[in-house]
């Protein structure tokens, strides 16, 4: 593995099966616990946006590499802003739960595999994003929809900042094979708490729909 999209494309191919199930219509019905509507749908969305915020927040404190840290701290504002435009949303709601993926990432201290493992949790989001815009689509909510895809335009942005990224702090072949390692474990992180979800309810997580 030579460059960081060698790695991007490494990791979307092995992962090719989490990142489709992700973005089934079934990643709502998981992460709102079988209760697909409005109100729980952004409380969701908020827990996710404000553990991605505390994350970025975290790994920007206490890293030693440069660019890293300007890259995780442009992160962290990025998604303090949709936590609060989330949050507009909702009446007197706290964030609950701290998604799998961030816990994951909350035990990564080493630049490489926080590198790696940014570059996973975008590919995790944008499919759970899709899904999003499409509920609110389908809820004939076009300004809210409207909102939700320029979340998703921010994280085509920080896939471009995770890429430069690991070009930055990957010296060679053995950080980069780190860095498809971590990325891949930040996607089977979401994607275990998605299965582990929908068994829970009494739902096959294998089919996609």
């Amino acid at each position: 593995m030579t460059d960081a999209e060698a790695v991007l494309e490494t990791v979307r191919e092995e992962n090719d099966t989490a990142l489709s199930r992700l973005g089934s219509s079934k990643s709502l019905y998981a992460e709102t616990g079988g209760d697909i509507d409005t109100d729980p749908v952004l409380q969701a969305t908020a827990d996710a946006e404000y553990a991605a915020w505390r994350t970025f927040s975290a790994w920007a404190d206490d890293e030693d590499h440069d660019a890293a840290r300007d890259a995780f701290e442009r992160t962290a504002s990025e998604e303090r802003d949709h936590y609060d435009t989330v949050s507009e949303r909702l009446e007197a709601y706290e964030p609950e739960t701290v998604p799998a993926l961030h816990e994951h990432l909350r035990g990564l201290e080493n630049t490489v595999e926080r590198a790696g493992a940014f570059l996973g949790r975008i590919l995790a989001s944008e499919r759970s994003k899709d899904q999003v815009v499409g509920y609110f689509v389908g809820d004939a909510d076009p300004q809210t929809a409207s909102l939700f895809r320029e979340f998703g335009d921010d994280l085509g942005d920080q896939l471009e900042r995770a890429t430069d990224l690991l070009e930055d702090v990957c010296d060679d072949d053995e950080d980069y094979e780190r860095a498809a390692d971590a990325a891949s474990g930040a996607i089977e992180a979401a994607y275990g708490e998605y299965v582990d979800s929908l068994e829970e309810l009494g739902a096959n997580p294998k089919p996609v729909c």
